[in-house]
Protein backbone atom coordinates (compact mmCIF):
# COMPACT_ATOMS: atom_id res chain seq x y z
CA UNK A 1 0.00 0.00 0.00
CA UNK A 2 0.96 3.41 -1.00
CA UNK A 3 1.40 6.00 1.63
CA UNK A 4 0.07 9.42 0.54
CA UNK A 5 1.50 12.32 0.83
CA UNK A 6 -0.66 14.31 4.01
CA UNK A 7 -0.06 10.85 5.51
CA UNK A 8 3.11 10.74 5.42
CA UNK A 9 4.10 14.58 6.77
CA UNK A 10 1.59 13.70 9.40
CA UNK A 11 4.22 10.29 9.97
CA UNK A 12 7.33 12.23 9.73
CA UNK A 13 5.76 15.08 12.53
CA UNK A 14 4.81 12.61 14.82
CA UNK A 15 8.18 11.46 14.58
CA UNK A 16 9.74 14.51 15.17
CA UNK A 17 7.95 15.72 18.05
CA UNK A 18 8.48 12.39 19.66
CA UNK A 19 12.58 12.82 18.75
CA UNK A 20 12.42 16.50 20.14
CA UNK A 21 10.23 14.97 23.19
CA UNK A 22 13.26 12.18 23.86
CA UNK A 23 15.86 14.92 23.50
CA UNK A 24 14.64 17.79 25.49
CA UNK A 25 15.78 16.22 28.79
CA UNK A 26 19.12 15.69 27.81
CA UNK A 27 19.68 19.01 26.13
CA UNK A 28 18.81 21.06 28.71
CA UNK A 29 20.81 19.01 30.62
CA UNK A 30 23.75 20.00 28.81
CA UNK A 31 23.13 23.35 28.58
CA UNK A 32 22.39 23.23 32.35
CA UNK A 33 26.04 22.15 33.48
CA UNK A 34 27.74 24.74 31.49
CA UNK A 35 26.01 27.67 32.76
CA UNK A 36 27.43 29.72 35.65
CA UNK A 37 25.65 30.51 38.88
CA UNK A 38 23.79 33.78 38.09
CA UNK A 39 22.56 31.86 34.54
CA UNK A 40 20.94 28.82 36.80
CA UNK A 41 19.07 31.21 38.61
CA UNK A 42 18.00 33.61 35.87
CA UNK A 43 14.30 34.15 35.67
CA UNK A 44 14.54 34.09 32.04
CA UNK A 45 16.72 30.74 30.81
CA UNK A 46 17.69 29.90 27.59
CA UNK A 47 19.14 27.09 26.00
CA UNK A 48 22.60 28.43 25.16
CA UNK A 49 24.54 29.08 27.74
CA UNK A 50 25.92 32.99 27.50
CA UNK A 51 29.23 32.65 29.09
CA UNK A 52 29.78 28.97 29.76
CA UNK A 53 31.80 27.34 32.16
CA UNK A 54 33.22 24.18 33.28
CA UNK A 55 33.48 25.27 36.98
CA UNK A 56 30.28 22.81 37.36
CA UNK A 57 32.44 20.10 36.56
CA UNK A 58 35.49 21.04 39.24
CA UNK A 59 33.04 21.77 41.94
CA UNK A 60 31.16 18.40 41.41
CA UNK A 61 34.55 16.55 41.08
CA UNK A 62 35.52 18.39 44.62
CA UNK A 63 32.52 17.63 46.45
CA UNK A 64 31.99 13.76 45.47
CA UNK A 65 34.02 11.07 44.87
CA UNK A 66 32.68 10.84 41.40
CA UNK A 67 35.21 8.50 39.68
CA UNK A 68 35.93 5.77 41.91
CA UNK A 69 31.47 5.67 41.81
CA UNK A 70 31.88 5.74 38.42
CA UNK A 71 34.10 2.51 38.58
CA UNK A 72 31.54 0.45 40.88
CA UNK A 73 28.92 1.27 38.33
CA UNK A 74 31.15 0.10 35.77
CA UNK A 75 32.35 -3.41 37.39
CA UNK A 76 28.91 -4.14 38.70
CA UNK A 77 27.01 -3.30 35.38
CA UNK A 78 30.11 -4.95 33.21
CA UNK A 79 29.82 -8.28 35.63
CA UNK A 80 26.10 -8.04 35.93
CA UNK A 81 25.83 -7.95 32.09
CA UNK A 82 28.28 -10.96 31.06
CA UNK A 83 27.15 -13.11 34.19
CA UNK A 84 23.40 -12.52 32.59
CA UNK A 85 24.47 -13.25 28.83
CA UNK A 86 26.44 -16.65 29.64
CA UNK A 87 23.29 -17.87 31.87
CA UNK A 88 20.67 -16.69 29.90
CA UNK A 89 22.10 -17.99 26.61
CA UNK A 90 21.90 -22.20 26.97
CA UNK A 91 18.60 -21.51 29.13
CA UNK A 92 16.98 -19.45 25.94
CA UNK A 93 18.44 -22.46 23.70
CA UNK A 94 16.48 -24.77 25.61
CA UNK A 95 13.57 -22.45 25.97
CA UNK A 96 13.28 -22.04 22.79
CA UNK A 97 14.28 -25.89 20.64
CA UNK A 98 12.03 -27.97 23.18
CA UNK A 99 8.43 -26.82 23.08
CA UNK A 100 7.01 -28.51 26.70
CA UNK A 101 5.05 -27.61 28.92
CA UNK A 102 8.07 -27.00 30.94
CA UNK A 103 9.10 -24.62 28.47
CA UNK A 104 5.78 -22.65 27.39
CA UNK A 105 5.62 -22.16 31.73
CA UNK A 106 8.91 -20.56 32.08
CA UNK A 107 8.18 -18.79 29.41
CA UNK A 108 5.03 -17.15 31.19
CA UNK A 109 6.61 -16.79 34.07
CA UNK A 110 9.47 -14.84 32.41
CA UNK A 111 6.93 -12.34 31.20
CA UNK A 112 4.82 -12.10 34.67
CA UNK A 113 8.09 -11.80 36.75
CA UNK A 114 8.45 -8.52 34.24
CA UNK A 115 5.83 -6.82 35.76
CA UNK A 116 6.97 -7.48 39.85
CA UNK A 117 7.55 -3.43 41.54
CA UNK A 118 11.12 -3.38 42.97
CA UNK A 119 9.13 -2.93 46.21
CA UNK A 120 7.69 -6.38 46.54
CA UNK A 121 11.34 -7.89 45.39
CA UNK A 122 13.91 -5.90 47.77
CA UNK A 123 12.60 -7.34 51.32
CA UNK A 124 13.33 -11.13 50.13
CA UNK A 125 16.21 -9.95 48.18
CA UNK A 126 17.50 -8.18 51.10
CA UNK A 127 16.92 -11.26 53.96
CA UNK A 128 18.58 -13.85 50.83
CA UNK A 129 22.07 -11.37 50.74
CA UNK A 130 21.83 -10.69 54.54
CA UNK A 131 22.30 -14.50 54.80
CA UNK A 132 24.83 -15.05 52.64
CA UNK A 133 26.44 -11.74 54.11
CA UNK A 134 26.92 -9.82 50.91
CA UNK A 135 24.95 -6.63 52.09
CA UNK A 136 26.77 -3.51 51.49
CA UNK A 137 29.19 -5.22 48.84
CA UNK A 138 29.49 -4.98 45.34
CA UNK A 139 29.14 -9.07 44.63
CA UNK A 140 26.24 -8.53 46.38
CA UNK A 141 24.60 -5.80 44.04
CA UNK A 142 25.99 -7.89 41.40
CA UNK A 143 23.97 -11.13 41.91
CA UNK A 144 20.78 -9.38 42.47
CA UNK A 145 21.33 -7.65 39.23
CA UNK A 146 21.98 -10.31 37.61
CA UNK A 147 18.48 -12.04 38.80
CA UNK A 148 16.60 -8.93 38.04
CA UNK A 149 18.27 -9.27 34.34
CA UNK A 150 17.79 -12.53 33.64
CA UNK A 151 14.10 -13.21 33.01
CA UNK A 152 14.52 -10.03 30.33
CA UNK A 153 17.77 -11.57 29.04
CA UNK A 154 15.71 -14.89 28.66
CA UNK A 155 13.09 -14.27 26.64
CA UNK A 156 14.93 -12.02 23.99
CA UNK A 157 17.42 -14.66 23.11
CA UNK A 158 14.30 -17.05 23.11
CA UNK A 159 13.59 -15.22 20.01
CA UNK A 160 16.67 -14.91 18.59
CA UNK A 161 17.40 -18.78 18.82
CA UNK A 162 14.11 -19.41 17.14
CA UNK A 163 15.02 -17.15 14.14
CA UNK A 164 18.00 -19.82 13.74
CA UNK A 165 16.95 -22.24 11.42
CA UNK A 166 17.30 -25.60 13.45
CA UNK A 167 18.31 -27.29 9.77
CA UNK A 168 21.77 -25.88 10.59
CA UNK A 169 22.10 -27.73 13.49
CA UNK A 170 20.38 -30.56 12.31
CA UNK A 171 23.13 -30.55 9.59
CA UNK A 172 25.90 -30.26 12.70
CA UNK A 173 24.50 -33.78 13.98
CA UNK A 174 24.69 -35.38 10.85
CA UNK A 175 28.57 -34.35 11.24
CA UNK A 176 28.72 -35.55 14.85
CA UNK A 177 28.08 -32.58 16.67
CA UNK A 178 27.02 -32.76 20.10
CA UNK A 179 24.42 -30.54 21.82
CA UNK A 180 27.31 -28.23 23.15
CA UNK A 181 29.23 -27.85 20.73
CA UNK A 182 26.76 -27.59 18.19
CA UNK A 183 25.60 -24.44 20.55
CA UNK A 184 28.73 -22.91 20.52
CA UNK A 185 29.87 -23.67 17.22
CA UNK A 186 27.20 -22.96 15.16
CA UNK A 187 24.19 -21.09 16.58
CA UNK A 188 26.58 -18.97 19.50
CA UNK A 189 28.20 -17.10 16.14
CA UNK A 190 24.84 -16.21 14.38
CA UNK A 191 23.11 -15.42 17.99
CA UNK A 192 26.42 -12.85 18.15
CA UNK A 193 24.06 -9.66 17.16
CA UNK A 194 21.27 -10.60 19.91
CA UNK A 195 24.03 -11.57 22.61
CA UNK A 196 25.70 -8.23 21.89
CA UNK A 197 22.20 -6.24 22.13
CA UNK A 198 20.70 -8.01 25.13
CA UNK A 199 23.92 -7.57 26.71
CA UNK A 200 24.13 -3.68 26.11
CA UNK A 201 20.37 -3.27 27.86
CA UNK A 202 21.39 -5.78 30.94
CA UNK A 203 24.50 -3.08 31.39
CA UNK A 204 22.30 0.32 30.58
CA UNK A 205 19.75 -1.23 33.29
CA UNK A 206 22.35 -1.86 35.77
CA UNK A 207 24.55 1.23 35.50
CA UNK A 208 20.86 3.63 35.46
CA UNK A 209 19.75 1.64 38.41
CA UNK A 210 19.40 3.24 41.90
CA UNK A 211 16.73 1.48 43.90
CA UNK A 212 18.52 -1.56 44.77
CA UNK A 213 21.93 -0.06 44.92
CA UNK A 214 20.80 2.95 47.62
CA UNK A 215 19.37 -0.10 49.82
CA UNK A 216 22.25 -2.50 49.75
CA UNK A 217 25.00 0.01 49.82
CA UNK A 218 25.82 1.82 52.64
CA UNK A 219 28.79 2.74 52.93
CA UNK A 220 30.48 5.84 50.96
CA UNK A 221 33.33 4.17 49.60
CA UNK A 222 31.25 1.08 47.81
CA UNK A 223 28.01 3.48 46.61
CA UNK A 224 27.46 3.66 43.06
CA UNK A 225 27.29 6.63 40.50
CA UNK A 226 23.63 7.20 40.60
CA UNK A 227 23.30 7.05 44.83
CA UNK A 228 26.05 9.68 44.64
CA UNK A 229 24.42 11.75 42.47
CA UNK A 230 21.68 12.11 45.42
CA UNK A 231 24.58 13.54 47.35
CA UNK A 232 24.05 17.09 45.77
CA UNK A 233 21.06 17.53 46.96
CA UNK A 234 20.93 19.14 50.73
CA UNK A 235 19.14 17.78 53.27
CA UNK A 236 16.32 20.40 52.84
CA UNK A 237 16.09 19.26 49.13
CA UNK A 238 17.68 22.00 47.49
CA UNK A 239 19.74 20.61 44.96
CA UNK A 240 23.18 22.18 43.84
CA UNK A 241 22.04 22.49 39.91
CA UNK A 242 25.23 23.29 38.17
CA UNK A 243 27.11 20.50 40.12
CA UNK A 244 23.89 17.49 39.89
CA UNK A 245 23.66 18.50 36.13
CA UNK A 246 27.56 18.08 35.12
CA UNK A 247 27.52 14.94 37.25
CA UNK A 248 24.57 14.12 35.24
CA UNK A 249 26.18 14.69 31.81
CA UNK A 250 29.01 12.92 32.74
CA UNK A 251 27.01 9.51 34.10
CA UNK A 252 25.19 9.59 30.59
CA UNK A 253 28.34 9.23 28.66
CA UNK A 254 29.06 5.63 29.15
CA UNK A 255 25.86 4.21 28.33
CA UNK A 256 25.23 7.02 25.09
CA UNK A 257 29.31 6.22 23.47
CA UNK A 258 28.40 2.28 24.06
CA UNK A 259 25.33 2.78 22.40
CA UNK A 260 26.79 4.66 19.25
CA UNK A 261 30.07 2.38 18.95
CA UNK A 262 27.54 -0.89 18.15
CA UNK A 263 24.77 0.79 17.53
CA UNK A 264 24.54 -1.23 13.98
CA UNK A 265 25.05 -4.57 15.88
CA UNK A 266 21.87 -3.65 17.96
CA UNK A 267 19.85 -2.88 15.36
CA UNK A 268 20.90 -6.10 12.84
CA UNK A 269 20.24 -8.43 15.65
CA UNK A 270 16.98 -6.62 16.84
CA UNK A 271 15.55 -7.21 13.34
CA UNK A 272 17.31 -11.08 13.20
CA UNK A 273 14.93 -11.63 16.29
CA UNK A 274 12.05 -9.82 15.56
CA UNK A 275 11.83 -12.27 12.02
CA UNK A 276 11.05 -15.79 12.10
CA UNK A 277 12.74 -18.13 9.30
Amino acid sequence: MRTSRPARAGQYTALLAYLVFLAFPFLWLVSTAFKPPRELGSLHPTWIPKDPTLANFRQAFDEQPLLHAALNSLLAALAAAVIAVLIATPMAYVVARRRTRLAKAVTGWVVVSQAFPFVLLIIPLFLVLKNLRLINSVPGLVLVYVVWALPFALWMLAGYVRAVPPELEEAAAVDGAGRVRTLVSVTAPLLAPGIVATGLFAFITAWNEFFFALVLLKTPEKQTLPVVLTHFIGAEGVADLGPLAAAAFLATLPSLVVFALIQRRITGGMLTGAVKS
